[in-house]
């Protein structure tokens, strides 16, 4: 339990019996969930300062300990009482704003070696389960300290379209006439994929659009009328009008060579 180590070393004169210990390990787990130690005893005292280090005189009465806590977002004062009854050590913890209240009895023998109360590496044992029970029975009911949201580095932001993975069927965004999609650098396979894309986005298709060739077209008014085709007048402005026909003069008819009939050699036809 990083941290623990040299705390139980600065108080390693201040702990005497198993309890002492045990409540180091009490401490330290409020400082690692967000909380500080005020002093001890219920009322304050001058000069207090939030720290992580035991108070003086934390350790003078070894059946009830008593012990002010305040959360680093300064939301939350606590008031801890460990008590002593045969081999059990019972803690009750209060929130002084919201009066809610947490409840943990601990067995000392199940987390302290008595014999090992001057080494730290053999004075505990079962601390992950010691952890497990102060976090679920006291932290959790009260609510730990609500944290500063960490910003994130300006390097380490990433455009959210750039993990994207290139797919060749995805469906490209339709884009403006006469613009032309770029091919895809990393895909050496791509070659003849514009045929694959039957709405032209990537400037081959199968569907012929007059209107979306690529070719700059003028801009049409149906209500001017077509010259041949419609008179003015026939759409009124405004309204929706679904072209029919190539549209513009000039336009060559089709060859009549360019499809002949299936067994046809004439020349002259």
């Amino acid at each position: 339990m990083a941290g623990l180590e040299p705390l139980f070393a600065l108080s390693r004169g201040a702990v005497r019996c198993p309890q002492d210990a045990l409540l180091c390990a009490l401490h330290w787990e409020l400082v690692r969930h967000g909380y500080r130690c005020l002093g001890a005893g219920e009322q304050p005292g001058p000069d207090e300062r939030k720290s992580e280090l035991l108070p003086a005189g934390w350790e003078a009465n070894k059946e009830v300990y008593t012990l002010r806590y305040k959360s680093v977002d300064d939301a939350r004062e606590l008031l801890l009482k460990a008590i002593m009854v045969e081999d059990s050590m019972i803690l009750n913890v209060m929130d002084r704003g919201s009066q809610k209240v947490a409840d943990v009895t601990l067995a000392v023998a199940d987390y302290i070696n008595p014999e090992h109360l001057d080494d730290f590496h053999k004075v505990y044992k079962n601390i992950e389960e010691l952890r497990t029970r102060i976090a679920s029975g006291i932290i959790a009911p009260l609510g730990a300290p609500a944290e500063k949201a960490k910003k994130e580095p300006e390097a380490e932001k990433k455009d959210p379209d750039s993990s994207r993975d290139y797919d060749p069927l995805r469906i490209p965004p339709r884009q403006p006439a006469g613009t032309r999609a770029q091919p895809c650098p990393v895909n050496p396979f791509a070659v003849g994929g514009e045929d694959l894309d039957p709405f032209g986005g990537r400037s081959g298709g199968m569907i012929v659009d007059p209107l979306r060739s690529g070719v700059p077209q003028p801009g049409i008014d149906p209500s001017a009328g077509i010259p041949g085709r419609l008179p003015r007048g026939a759409v009124p402005p405004g309204a929706r009008f679904d072209p029919f026909g190539p549209l513009g003069a000039g336009r060559s008819g089709p060859d009549p060579d360019h499809l002949p009939p299936p067994g046809y050699d004439d020349m002259f036809m």
